[in-house]
């Protein structure tokens, strides 16, 4: 299976949204009806073969339908490396299973989570820890948004 634009992902069952960094990649959920999203946990990077096992994990755990990847585009809309290695990384996971795996902008996504946690009152230490799952999390509700405008739509 290919990348699937975000409308072509399944209309029912749960999402695994990922927020991949260059150290860390934050896992973050939604519930089977679409209404809840919720941090998950953040994987510190090590090799492919290791942070893909733990995220189908995650997925199979869940009984997820699909993912959902941030996709960091520049501010212009323009894809530069950060993009490019978010589209090898979603490719890379299809190569070990066909399942429907969605990109999605992410821009600014860290930069509000890190304000969030902030004004939470989450001291810099565990800012940090949690910066990236949250970030999955606001990268999957805003999928999760476009979805239902979509499907309002037509």
């Amino acid at each position: 299976m290919a990348l699937v634009p975000l409308n072509e992902l399944p209309r029912i069952g749960a999402l695994l949204g990922l927020d991949p960094g260059g150290r860390r990649i934050g896992l973050a959920a939604c519930d089977p009806d679409r209404i809840l999203c919720a941090p998950v946990r953040t994987l510190t990077r090590g090799k492919f073969a290791q942070d893909a096992a733990e995220i189908f994990a995650e997925y199979d755990q869940r009984g997820c339908a699909g993912m959902v990847i941030g996709l960091p585009l520049n501010m212009d809309g323009t894809e530069g490396p950060r993009a490019q290695s978010a589209r090898a990384f979603a490719r890379n996971l299809l190569k070990l299973r066909d399942t429907p795996i969605a990109l999605h902008d992410e821009r600014l996504s860290s930069a509000e989570a890190h304000e969030k946690l902030r004004e939470g009152g989450v001291r810099a230490a565990r800012r940090k820890a949690a910066v990236d799952q949250l970030a999955a999390a606001l990268i999957l509700e805003d999928a999760l948004r476009h979805l239902a405008a979509e499907s309002a739509g037509s």
